[in-house]
């Protein structure tokens, strides 16, 4: 069993194997440890309180604050990537300091079970039925009408197929009803959704050996959507917010502090520490399509604030409420609980498809720089939820999860001094709270991305938990292209043969600017 540390004991005196010790867990769902042999870090409520009032982001709308390397999509997909590994249903204030006892209902592996759930058998409401009598269900996902409504110009926009499906009171018809949280999830479940289904399409072009089973079809389809999807994890996701080349380093060195026997568990680490850095990324508003955007061009109704993309969706109540606010479903459509066809995306805004910067009414949304501040509106959560900094480095306590110092100096990397810590308005307040000589992982993860890479990617702490996680979740998972061909490349089209983005994934689906 290793050492109890407390903090100001010397590392030194502790063996590797002792402070990066494989956590072991009796249930692969259950959340487990990095580094179990380091303290947890105590701080008081008062304490963090004050930190995360700090970390608010002074002018949001400032584009010194974006950061040019990373559209403003990634900030959505890494939430849809985190519904897909993750699901903690423990309240905040009952969580145990003990991360072990807390369940983890997601599979923590990287196979779209939030997409697929346990497939066409177990939950065939989810899939297209054939018009033929007796031929049964098809291998094509079910998708969902956005309900015709005003472009703002007097001329209304038609009934399109960009909504996810519903039931008659709007709520979403998906695996993991989180993904209705906000719109740009939405419409992010919804484009893996049309993945899958131009996956099918192409597999009954050039796979006619395929065409006389439905199920053959749907499996060979979901492997190569979820291989894909992978792909986009590891070289598109992870190394855009880490560093080129980060996945096959590990990949060729072997992961030292994410390890585990047979099957993954979700470290708290990653889970409640490094993982949030997507909290930074979130902008105040967004140039969602040309009706919702920025600037008084015609058309242009407001730009999409993040209040007005939490309201069209299924768990706001607001998609039900829009049928009478003037949304009528066009001819021939039976009414129904829909999103305004007015908010269906536009993917070139959100991923960089080398739209010209001179198109009319076109801007692009840059996600905001991984650094130690959070847009106003995450300080005060609807609902009377409070602070989201707050709440993030609260449960970091909650789950007793080591310093920021104690950890870079077990994975071996360069510490933060106290001058970079205490720098910023934002680091002053540390200082006085005496967060300095032992910080929440948390804070200290994004002060390093701000310190090390002015905020334009992870520094060595949050890049080795979130690249040696993300890979050893594909890696322990069985039916992975890790796993099963390791030399595996992208098979579908791309603008760089042998690999996949995000870019080329809106590309094949084929469903850029609906709207327009």
């Amino acid at each position: 069993m290793a050492k109890e540390l407390k903090h100001g004991d010397s590392l030194r005196s502790m063996s590797p194997e002792s402070i990066n010790a494989p956590s072991i867990n009796g249930d692969p769902g259950k959340f487990g440890r990095m580094f179990p042999g380091l303290p947890p870090l105590v701080a008081a409520d008062s304490q963090l309180s004050a930190l995360a009032a700090a970390m608010q982001d002074a002018d949001p709308g400032d584009v010194a604050g974006d950061n040019p390397n990373v559209p403003s999509g990634y900030t959505y997909l890494g939430q849809f990537i985190d519904h897909d590994i993750t699901l903690d249903v423990t309240p905040l204030d009952v969580q145990k300091a003990d991360p072990l006892a807390i369940k983890n209902f997601r599979s923590p592996a990287v196979d779209l079970d939030s997409l697929y759930g346990d497939g066409p058998s177990v939950s065939p409401e989810r899939f297209a039925r054939s018009g033929s009598p007796g031929f049964g269900m098809l291998p094509e996902m079910l998708v969902g009408t956005a309900l015709a409504s005003p472009d703002g110009q007097g001329t209304p926009i038609g009934a399109l197929p960009n909504d996810l499906p519903r039931n008659a009171v709007g709520r979403a018809l998906i695996e993991d009803e989180r993904n209705d949280e906000n719109l740009l999830v939405a419409q992010t479940h919804l484009l893996f959704l049309k993945f899958h289904n131009a996956v099918v399409a192409d597999l009954r072009v050039k796979r006619p050996d395929l065409a006389a089973s439905n199920s053959a079809l749907f499996d060979e389809a979901r492997r190569i959507v979820t291989w894909h999807y992978q792909w986009i994890v590891l070289f598109d996701f992870v190394e855009r917010l880490t560093e080129p080349g980060i996945v096959n380093k590990i990949r060729q060195q072997g992961r030292r502090f994410y390890r585990f026997k047979e099957t993954p568990y979700m470290p708290v680490e990653f889970a409640a520490a490094a993982y949030r850095l997507g909290h930074s990324m979130v902008r105040e508003a967004y140039s969602h399509n040309r009706v919702f955007t920025a600037g008084g061009a015609p058309g242009v109704i407001v730009p999409a604030t993040l209040n007005l993309l939490f309201a069209f969706t299924g768990k706001s109540g607001m998609i039900v409420g829009s049928l009478a606010n003037g949304a009528q479903p066009s001819p021939g459509v039976p009414p129904q609980a829909g999103l305004p066809s007015n908010w269906v995306i536009d993917w070139r805004r959100f991923y960089d498809l080398g739209t010209p910067t001179s198109t009319p009414n076109f801007l692009f949304n840059r996600a905001r720089r991984v650094d130690p501040f959070v847009i106003p509106e995450l300080h005060n959560l609807p609902g009377g939820q409070g602070s989201l900094p707050f709440r993030n480095l609260k449960r970091g306590v909650l789950l007793g999860l080591p310093s920021g110092q104690d950890v870079a100096n077990a994975i071996g990397v360069q510490v933060l001094t106290a001058a970079q810590l205490s720098s910023g308005a934002d680091g002053a307040v540390a200082q006085q709270q005496a967060l300095v000589a032992a910080t929440p992982l948390w804070y200290y993860i994004l002060k390093e991305a701000e310190q090390f890479h002015q905020g334009l990617r992870l520094g060595p702490v949050g890049s080795t938990i979130i690249a040696e996680t993300f890979l050893g979740m594909v890696h322990g998972d069985h039916e992975s292209f890790m796993w099963k061909r390791g030399n595996w490349q992208p098979e579908l089209p791309a603008q760089v043969p042998g690999t996949f983005t995000m870019a080329d994934l809106v590309r094949f689906v084929n469903d850029v600017n609906p709207v327009n």
